[in-house]
């Protein structure tokens, strides 16, 4: 799901013209039992926009066509899947969707394909050995549904390829290679996911620092799977899975060099580049690398005594939901830093890719996520004490150059706020296209499923600049469960 926390709120009259109503559609939905969800997709193939929204009881399918008219729909009964949830989606050669239903603890999953023409379902059932593997992800590409799970006993990831009503289960073996802690102690593979559970990161979306801090995280590329893992202070250790052949392959990219012994240090992979950082008290350094060559490409030092230049924000922290504040030197922000869990995030947006660093509590709140790719719901409960963060945000140009420019609102940042000041709405759900995304709901109010575009930017000729923070540092807008 999604994370966007905006600390200073967009004037109303930047969302209103930022967002435009696609189209609606009468429904009474009924949501008694808590199992009621909508879900927007894209066909990756045919770029048809598909609906899906389900009550307790029934499921109305609607297809759009590229232009978002309404093209065909159908409507069939959720009996045998009733305690079920939208846990991923596929499209088949004949362009019909399949979803993939699921209990919440994934013992049980139900495979439908929806045939569009002939007005039929087709139910198959997958058995997810669940005994002896956990999951780990779900992910969607190419209009194929993966899921990555962990084998208990075995050195082994395994990577389901479900396609065309068949399911292939890949063993990703990872016993030859050489896993260390933060100690630089040998580790088994098991220990290794086991101390570093493995998050997914979110391509082609905006990524909260509370995901970005993670040591090991899991990247899905158009046909290869990458992994990164950064427990080891002076390297991130990259593992690259083809997808086609499920050959790994391992890579190694050296921390830059910190002169004081103890060092914090994270990495983000974005756009075949290695974002590094490496941070304590006295100095914070950002490399960036070429992910094919190792050359760096940018190398940034900074110590306790220096100004930092190339931030687009001020140094801030935050303290529970307060109003940011300004933090004047960089060594009060280092300090702050270097007790915190660290991550850089980076996301690429038209030709600038931007940039946030920062730190979250170590002892972060408890969170559990249901199907994050999918954006049903998430849970979050709190934490004792205060909750502090701080961070800053930069902006680089294609040339991998830091720049100076007016910081406006990506179309999350607008979904966010309109969410916000729309708090009755239910069954909220995103789907991310090329140049703008679409927010879908169920409107209780007026009984309609409706689907909103939203872009980049304020208004023309806007006069105000509100700071917005892409980075959601811990925190996490709460969704209705449906």
């Amino acid at each position: 799901m999604k994370n966007t926390f905006l600390f200073f709120l967009l004037l109303y009259k930047s969302i209103v013209l930022s967002q435009t109503i696609l189209n609606s559609y009468p429904v009474n939905m009924r949501n008694s039992g808590g199992y009621g969800q909508i879900l927007n997709i894209e066909n990756a193939k045919t770029h048809d926009i598909f609906a899906f929204i389900a009550d307790d009881k029934n499921l109305s399918v609607l297809q759009y066509n590229k232009a978002l008219f309404l093209t065909n729909e159908l409507k069939t009964s959720r009996s045998n899947i009733e305690d079920k949830l939208i846990i991923g989606y596929s499209f088949d050669e004949d362009q019909n969707p399949t979803l993939y239903w699921s209990t919440e603890d994934f013992k049980s999953i139900v495979l439908i394909k929806y045939d569009m023409i002939n007005k039929t379902i087709k139910p198959l059932k997958f058995s997810f050995p669940y005994s002896k593997q956990y999951f780990i992800a779900t992910f969607q590409k190419n209009n194929i549904f993966y899921i990555l799970s962990k084998d208990s006993a075995e050195q082994t990831l395994t990577l389901y390829r479900f396609k065309n009503d068949t399911v292939e289960e890949k063993p990703l073996d990872f016993s030859t290679f050489t896993f260390q802690n933060k100690n630089t102690q040998f580790l088994t593979f098991n220990q290794f996911i086991r101390d570093y559970p493995i998050e997914k990161i979110e391509v082609g979306d905006y990524n909260p620092l509370s995901r970005s801090i993670k040591k090991s995280k899991v990247y899905m590329l158009d046909n290869t799977l990458i992994l990164t893992f950064d427990q080891n202070p002076a390297k991130t250790q990259i593992f690259e899975v083809n997808l086609e052949t499920y050959e790994i392959k391992e890579k190694n990219f050296p921390q830059p060099v910190s002169e004081k012994p103890k060092k914090l240090s994270n990495s983000f992979f974005l756009d075949n580049k290695v974002y590094q950082i490496n941070t304590n008290q006295e100095e914070l350094i950002i490399d960036i690398k070429n992910y094919n060559t190792g050359e760096t490409i940018k190398n940034v030092k900074i110590s306790k005594n220096d100004t930092i230049k190339f931030k687009n924000s001020p140094l801030l922290l935050q303290v529970e939901d307060q109003k940011p504040k300004d933090i004047k030197k960089t060594s009060t922000f280092l300090k702050y830093l270097s007790a915190l869990d660290i991550g850089i995030s980076a996301f690429k947006n038209n030709q600038n890719t931007y940039i946030t660093l920062g730190g979250v509590p170590k002892d972060e709140r408890p969170y559990y996520s249901f199907y994050d790719d999918l954006q049903p719901f998430q849970l979050n409960f709190s934490q004792y004490g205060q909750n502090q963060t701080v961070f800053f945000e930069s902006i680089l140009d294609p040339n991998s150059e830091f720049v100076q420019q007016r910081q406006e609102p990506f179309a999350s940042d607008n979904i966010f706020y309109f969410l916000d000041r729309n708090k009755k709405i239910t069954l909220q759900n995103t789907l991310t296209l090329d140049n703008y995304s679409i927010l879908s709901y169920y409107d209780p109010a007026t009984k309609q499923f409706v689907m909103r575009k939203f872009t980049d930017g304020f208004i023309p000729d806007e006069t105000t600049n509100p700071l917005i923070d892409k980075a959601v540092f811990s925190k996490s807008f709460k969704f209705d469960r449906p």
